[in-house]
């Protein structure tokens, strides 16, 4: 039975820093009777810290982050927030709708990447608390005014994250336009499931379910040919280390500098279900990822590098995390024959997405 809902309240929420134009960035944490905790915050909806046990106990933060706002500000590397308005990639920044050719910003190379340069990402969001007798939430809203980074139609956003006692950290989007465009947010958290990015994951073995991938280009754009994981370093199918193929001589490989593709997951039907795991030996740590989105990108942090500073001075050499990233495929406005991103006045986008944390 739901209980009472609490709402913009005061105490768990603590000043992280102020913007530019002297506007206030706080930070909400939630914490369940499992000692697992999560800090979001308003600028970008971006999830600061993910504090989990390992298998003897001992409570480590497993995503990225940086320790001042001024440094999220910075980021350019999409480190632990919302992105959007179509997360991943859009072949040369242009789509058409209804006939209508748009343009939209290129911030990757000749290339439309994760909503451009003022994505979702690097605005503050409306934030408030909600707690029930069962969950504790944050909600977060975001409006995109029509014509943000050249998209149509004003598409006003809610995303909660809500942390459940089975160590669950469930994201549900919800989203409507007031005229027909395109929408792709997907969550873009950093992992490494070691609780100490001095270390790689490329010890960390992975399972995604899924028997085919779509194919990438140069540009990392998609080139629209879906292909067959049978045989090849892209076989995740049952788990194995992220680094036993990763610098393998694979033109795949090479044109990404290791793993950022899109997996075209199983069992498609607009229903959530499990699509991939995580697990990292040395701490017994394992992450369970469920959606409901017939897409999954997997990018091994291969443009990390030592200059990157984050939390407690350390720097994030490249491969120390990963993404597991839930979305529809890349650059689907140009391809009619994937799950469309079209949104239509009238119609709500729905999307959940779950990271799911035990030991094994």
């Amino acid at each position: 039975m739901i209980g009472n809902t609490q709402s913009d309240i005061k105490p768990g929420r603590k000043l992280f820093g102020i913007l530019p134009d002297g506007k206030e960035v706080f930070f909400y944490t939630l914490k369940n009777s499992l000692g697992m905790s999560i800090n979001v915050m308003n600028y970008g909806a971006i999830v600061t810290a993910i504090k989990v046990p390992d298998k003897l106990g001992n409570f480590d933060d497993v995503v990225l982050g940086f320790d001042t706002i001024d440094k999220y500000i910075a980021d350019g590397n999409y480190i632990g927030g919302i992105v959007g308005r179509y997360g991943n990639r859009i072949k040369n920044g242009k789509f058409k709708l209804n006939g209508k050719e748009y343009q939209v910003s290129v911030n990757d190379g000749e290339n439309h990447l994760h909503g451009g340069f003022k994505c979702y990402i690097k605005v503050l969001w409306d934030m408030k608390i909600e707690i029930t007798d069962n969950e504790k939430s944050v909600v977060l809203n975001y409006v995109s005014k029509d014509g943000e980074e050249g998209f149509p139609g004003e598409v006003q956003l809610e995303v909660k994250y809500t942390l459940t006692e089975e160590n669950e950290l469930v994201i549900n989007y919800s989203g409507t336009t007031d005229r027909t465009t395109i929408l792709n947010p997907t969550h873009h958290s950093y992992f490494n499931l070691t609780g100490n990015p001095h270390n790689t994951i490329l010890d960390h073995e992975i399972k995604i379910f899924a028997d085919k991938y779509t194919e990438i280009e140069k540009g990392m754009t998609t080139t629209g040919k879906i292909v067959d994981v049978e045989g090849s370093v892209m076989d995740f199918r049952s788990p194995k280390p992220v680094g036993m193929q990763i610098d393998d001589n694979f033109e795949q490989l090479t044109l990404a500098k290791g793993y950022d593709h899109n997996w075209v997951l199983d069992n498609y039907n607009k229903e959530v279900r499990k699509v991939a795991e995580v697990y990292d030996p040395a701490s017994g740590r394992l992450m369970e990822i469920s959606t409901d989105q017939p897409g999954l990108q997997f990018y091994s942090g291969n443009y990390l590098n030592e200059s990157i500073i984050g939390k407690k001075g350390i720097p994030y050499k490249q491969r120390s995390a990963l993404c597991c990233e839930a979305q529809l495929y890349p650059d689907t406005p140009n391809k009619p024959e994937f799950p469309s991103a079209k949104l239509e006045p009238g119609e709500i986008y729905k999307q959940t997405t779950i990271y799911k944390f035990s030991v094994r």
